[in-house]
């Protein structure tokens, strides 16, 4: 730190200019340490901020924004605590070590340089015992050599501070002495002041040292820097409270802001379930004209719009059924004359011309095919304008499939597999309806035997329906069920409606049922009815006129895929 220079044409040593670059020089060495409150409460704390996220599941939204205002608080906060952290502390610790070497070389240059060349033991002691009563309070160690020749060591608090206490780096720096030109251009040795920190025992202290020139005494001197480390603790304490304060301020920021933003979102989401529920009318109250304010706009539009496109598509699906269900009504009474020209006709076919036989035998197979197309027609209507109604009763199941394969002479065509007891109530003519059109689809495109099975599982009632035939195209399954729907565009002429399926599956439907349709893994396709075992979904009151006499026998006589 200071070094003695014995300048030419003076009496005596002074201390020398100190380091150009700087009023001290540090001992750049590797065992040099800093006080404990520099890596104390004031360190930053370490990246946490990856394992919180990857810790967390974050599904609310409201969540996500109190987390991240929250780690932008605590972010700021720790940066700004941080950095005044530091700023404090080279602040505190430069103005104290500053003042503590100042004094030190003063009393280097004002009583050390002042002694003889060889002083004695007691020179020392009471050299360094004045330079310890200074303001700065620090311990001193003097060591010199007396007219004997020998290494005499001069402290002033015995026992407090010692050579022994001096690190071995910093002695050796002090030692080594620096080659500088001196004022007449000539090279001279000086020594300068050196310094460092280092923490004994969890107490911080400063230790600096220099050498008077020529020969002088090498003085070395201890400052503890508690006090200016408990300073920085309770700064660091007062910024760590600061910051906790900090982050609860920004987390109910976080959670104002949140509030503010998703009370829109929220009525948002309910106004979207509500028209998802189909309550087309469903509008937002529009007030500001923020983004918020824009995107209600922009719902409000949609669903008006919407609503209008609904509206006009109800009304025109609503007159085509209106249509179809007229039309069919308007049929029936001609097609009722017709129908019994054809049975006269179909009775007098063995008296008639063999010219004219043929011809006799297709009009009365097209009025039958036309007049069964009309039933449907009027059943689909049912279906589709949320008439139809169901007529309830205790079914005994085997029972019931027995009387439809019996009514179309099924019997030896058809393998049944249905213990008897099994009951569930249902509509029996819907009932008859739906084992028509499976069976008899099964019969025309699968061939025989048909077999039947009926079980239960648990509140279920299953029955299934396979043929031997080859099975149906993966590519038509998913359309089976569709209505005038056929396996193969160019044959778009057979001999059901295309509409039996269908109508098989609106009256699964409306008992609360389902039919599926697969291929058996050996062969052939296999429709499974699902019916519940208890009350079906329908009324039971239907009093069965004619509203709902579409479902005959000629409507179940159709199997058509």
């Amino acid at each position: 730190m200071c070094a003695a220079a014995a300048r030419q044409g003076r009496g005596r040593a002074v201390v020398a200019d100190p380091d150009p670059h700087g009023p001290w020089r540090r001992v750049p060495l590797g065992h040099a340490s800093v006080t404990s409150a520099q890596e104390g409460p004031g360190t930053p704390p370490r990246t946490w901020s990856r394992s919180l996220f990857t810790s967390l599941r974050l599904t609310s939204l409201r969540l996500r924004l109190v987390v991240v205002f929250s780690l932008i608080a605590l972010t700021a906060a720790v940066s700004a605590s941080g950095i005044a952290y530091w700023l404090n502390r080279e602040a505190v610790l430069t103005r104290t070590q500053d003042a503590a070497l100042g004094d030190f070389k003063e009393a280097m240059q004002d009583r050390v340089a002042a002694l003889p060349r060889q002083p004695t033991k007691d020179e020392l002691d009471r050299a360094a015992r004045n330079m310890a009563h200074g303001s700065q309070g620090y311990s001193v160690v003097l060591i010199g050599e007396n007219p004997d020749g020998r290494t005499v060591v001069g402290t002033s608090e015995l026992d407090a501070f010692t050579v022994d206490d001096v690190p071995a780096s910093l002695r050796k720096a002090v030692n080594k002495p620096v080659a500088e030109k001196s004022d007449d251009g000539a090279d001279e040795e000086t020594y300068r002041l050196f310094w460092q920190r280092e923490v004994e025992g969890g107490t911080p202290y400063l230790v600096g040292g220099t050498r008077v020139m020529g020969g002088g005494p090498t003085g070395y001197m201890l400052k503890s820097l508690e006090p200016e480390a408990k300073d920085l603790n309770s700064l660091a304490w007062s910024l760590g409270i600061a910051t906790a304060l900090a982050l609860i301020g920004a987390a109910l920021l976080a959670q104002a802001a949140a509030t503010t933003v998703l009370k829109p979102v929220h009525r948002l989401g309910v106004a979207a379930r509500r028209l998802g529920e189909g309550k087309l009318d469903t509008r937002l109250r529009v007030s500001g004209t923020d983004e918020l304010a824009e995107l209600s706009r922009t719902f409000n539009s949609t669903a008006a719009s919407l609503e209008k496109k609904v509206a006009d598509m109800s009304a025109r699906e609503e007159s085509s059924r209106r249509f179809v269900a007229d039309m069919s009504h308007e049929l029936r009474t001609p097609l009722t004359a017709i129908t019994a020209v054809t049975e006269v006709l179909e009775e007098e076919e063995d008296s008639l011309d063999p010219m004219i036989a043929p011809a006799v035998r297709l009009v009365v197979s097209e009025t039958r095919r036309l007049n069964d197309l009309v039933e449907n027609l009027m059943e689909v209507t049912r279906f589709d304008a949320g008439t139809a109604r169901l007529v309830l009763d205790d079914v005994d199941i085997a029972d019931q499939i027995t009387a439809c394969i019996d009514a179309r002479a099924w019997l030896d065509a058809v393998d049944l597999d249905a213990e008897r007891g099994i009951t569930a109530r249902l509509d029996p003519r819907r009932l008859d309806v739906i084992l028509a059109n499976l069976i008899g689809n099964a019969l025309k495109h699968g061939g025989s035997p048909v077999r039947v099975s009926v079980h239960q599982e648990g509140d279920e009632l299953v029955i299934s329906v396979r043929d031997q035939g080859p099975g149906i195209p993966e590519e038509v399954l998913p359309h089976v069920f569709d209505r005038f729907y056929k396996a193969s565009a160019s044959r778009p002429r057979s001999e059901g409606s295309g509409l039996g399926l269908s109508i098989a599956l609106e009256n699964a439907h409306i008992h609360g049922g389902e039919i599926t349709a697969a291929n058996s893994p050996g062969g052939g396709a296999v429709f499974t009815l699902r019916l519940p075992s208890g009350e079906g979904t329908g009324s039971g009151d239907d009093a069965g006129d004619g509203g709902d006499d579409g479902g005959t026998d000629q409507q179940a006589k159709k199997a058509d895929r």
